[in-house]
């Protein structure tokens, strides 16, 4: 059997037979890219770093397949193991990454006509190099204080900006009394300072938050929460710091 090895952008074979250069045309070919998500939904088309969760969606964009029959092998890997974590078998597949660390994406692409074999396997990855993303480390703190006046200003209750990487999360209010008065579970969300659809009273609450980071950093923060409701922007309260 003829085993040719090709690179997307390179024509030269791997221990393989030489062909003629008008035979390139009917040669299949792959030419991969990946497309990462977002939770914002922005959408990027290259290597990138960014926090989880990250969906990410891998083609493998075949071309001059022909009378040939293929078969496809996605092999994730982290942070420079050999082994893969998740290995899938269709041509196009996604994933959405929740592990903090570098991960390494490639195809294994095989496509077989009779007793003619073309192979897009380490050699070919070794050549282009492998997609890949970088997922941060978790960060997550909560603020001490908050002034649901309707200004539009710190109005909620929420985990500071700049958190990342939080796969788990559940928050929960209570009052001085230990009565658990509201909870979320997204760390975009938070308490608008009411209870039964009530603007509750100024004063000292409390937060439990239970959260857990992509690099499997758990947290557990529990601080007391105050709620200004006579905050103003003229007042230059700095109850938030």
């Amino acid at each position: 059997m003829k085993i040719r090895l090709l690179f997307a952008c390179v024509i030269s074979l791997i221990n393989a037979v030489s062909i003629k250069a008008d035979d390139y045309d009917e040669i299949p070919t792959i030419s991969p890219t990946a497309t990462y998500v977002t939770e914002e939904g922005e959408e990027e088309n290259s290597n990138m770093s960014g926090n989880a969760p990250l969906l990410g969606r891998f083609r493998a964009n075949p071309q001059n397949v022909g009378s040939y029959s293929a078969t496809y092998q996605w092999r994730f890997t982290l942070n420079g193991e050999s082994e893969p974590y998740l290995t899938r078998y269709e041509e196009d597949t996604e994933y959405t990454f929740t592990k903090a660390g570098t991960h390494n994406i490639v195809v294994y692409a095989t496509f077989i006509n009779g007793n003619d074999t073309i192979a897009y396997t380490q050699e070919y990855w070794d050549e282009v190099g492998p997609m890949s993303v970088t997922i941060s480390e978790s960060k997550l703190e909560m603020p001490n204080a908050f002034s649901p006046n309707g200004d539009g200003i710190n109005d909620i209750y929420k985990a500071k900006d700049g958190y990342q990487s939080i796969i788990e999360f559940h928050a929960y209010i209570f009052n001085r009394w230990g009565q658990k008065l509201y909870e979320w579970d997204d760390p975009a969300g938070g308490w608008d300072g009411k209870y039964n659809g009530k603007d509750v009273k100024q004063g000292v609450y409390f937060v439990l938050v239970k959260a857990k980071g992509a690099d499997g950093r758990t947290f557990n923060i529990r601080r007391d929460v105050n709620l200004l409701r006579g905050y103003s922007e003229e007042s230059g309260s700095t109850a938030t710091e």
